[in-house]
């Protein structure tokens, strides 16, 4: 990074000398004032709850730009990687920084698909858990449990190791997520298959038994694909800073990944489509379609607590460029699956309408965003409820790893360690017993 010629001045009311702090550049996005000598010049933090002003890296990786409604990984808008690759390729883009030729979408895709069993101890590992155990609880300890299983790639400063940490993490998620959800069930693992997909690999081990086998559609392949496309990165979210912060005390990859799984499990975060179904499911309960106009009421009374799941996004005050592909795969989903008069997803589509069209929802840029679609999407397919967000930490695995790459390979990363402002007691002395 090279400093802007053009430097930023703070002053200070109280006559303090004003001092003036360096300015980056980004190749796109906002510029960044560089605070990190601000203490040691003035003695003062700056004050950020939720890291809403405050860039805590250098990346190459993933921009969004929330007023347009635009996400690029690699530079590359969404809206063509999802029409034109699949998710194999959109890993090994964010992994290594361009799209693969031939020979090397070849050779990943050899190299991901062999390495997609896991240890046969982690079926008992599994037996630790109760059946009824949330997915995500399952998931968190199977992924941190992978660096028990596979020594030989645990050095986080080791780039092989990180790579093959890469392959081994990519290649088993569906693996595990699909035994988590098999256990639930009461049923049988099924071990992946070579001669498959990626993604029709996973809808096989999630559907399949060992007393009949499972034909994946071409049309809910695609869909799972996509979902895994539109959820690989975004940007410094929890989940990932969560993964950069783990990862910058030096653990190890799974350990770090861990981490990021037990981060997405919050309703705010990766959870946001459970919570979308299980709006809509409420909704179905007071009444379905006929009750909307009421639960809309309540939605835009100040004093309700009744919330609005899946509409709008933090960082998008526009149109969410994921939702726009989501939605072309739901209508296309629910109409491969004939399930358009499937009574939820008439209330789901009804919905959709009003948040389209109700100025409420357009003056204050609620839009259905992705979770409301994929939620959709993943129900039709028979992906349960439950197991959404684990569905999301598959397809997000590999985000995570390309960001924990390059802050290991940044040689200006440090053990993260944020400031804070103090509000509580100055030093007291402790006094006897009687007298307190």
């Amino acid at each position: 990074m090279t400093p802007s010629d053009v430097k930023a001045t703070l002053s200070f009311s109280d006559g303090s000398p004003s001092i003036d702090l360096p300015l980056y550049k980004g190749s796109i996005g906002p510029d960044v004032i560089d605070i990190r000598k601000l203490y040691g010049q003035t003695g003062k933090f700056t004050y950020d709850p939720g890291f809403l002003s405050t860039a805590s890296c250098a990346s190459t990786i993933t921009y969004i730009d929330g007023d347009k409604g635009e996400l690029l990984y690699r530079g590359y808008p969404i809206e063509q990687l999802a029409q034109q690759c699949d998710f194999l390729e959109v890993c090994y883009l964010l992994i290594y920084g361009e799209l693969p030729n031939t020979e090397q979408r070849t050779t990943f895709t050899k190299t991901i698909t062999y390495h997609t069993m896991v240890n046969e101890q982690m079926q008992f590992f599994l037996r630790g858990f109760r059946r009824d155990a949330h997915p995500m609880a399952v998931l968190t300890g199977l992924v941190g449990a992978l660096s028990a299983f596979y020594h030989d790639s645990t050095d986080v400063q080791n780039a092989r190791h990180r790579e093959i940490a890469a392959h081994r993490l990519i290649a088993k998620m569906p693996t595990l997520v699909a035994m988590a959800y098999k256990y639930g069930m009461g049923q049988p693992y099924m071990y992946p298959r070579n001669d498959l997909s990626y993604s029709a690999n996973f809808m096989r081990m999630m559907f399949a038994t060992p007393c009949e086998d499972y034909k994946p559609n071409d049309v809910l392949v695609r869909a799972i694909d996509r979902i895994f496309i539109l959820h690989a990165d975004h940007e410094q979210n929890a989940s990932t800073s969560t993964v950069r912060l783990c990862g910058s005390s030096g653990t190890n990859p799974f350990a770090a990944i861990a981490a990021g799984v037990a981060c997405l499990w919050g309703p705010a975060h990766g959870g946001a489509n459970e919570a979308c179904l299980n709006m809509l499911e409420d909704i179905q309960r007071m009444g379905g379609v006929e009750k909307i106009g009421e639960f809309v009421k309540q939605v835009k009374d100040k004093n309700s607590s009744v919330k609005l799941m899946g509409f709008g996004h933090r960082v998008y005050k526009n149109y969410d460029p994921r939702a726009k592909l989501m939605r072309e795969t739901c209508h296309e989903v629910l109409g491969a699956l004939g399930l358009g008069n499937d009574p939820l997803f008439k209330l789901a589509m009804a919905l959709e309408k009003i948040a389209l069209e109700d100025d409420y929802f357009v003056s204050r840029k609620l839009y259905p965003n992705v979770d409301y679609y994929s939620g959709i999407v993943q129900r039709a397919i028979g992906v349960p409820v439950s197991l959404f967000t684990a569905v999301f930490a598959l397809a997000r695995t590999v985000g995570w790893i390309a960001q924990l790459n390059e802050m290991i390979g940044d040689p200006e990363y440090k053990i993260g360690r944020p400031r804070q402002l103090f509000v509580g007691s100055a030093r007291r002395d402790v006094k006897p017993v009687a007298q307190r």
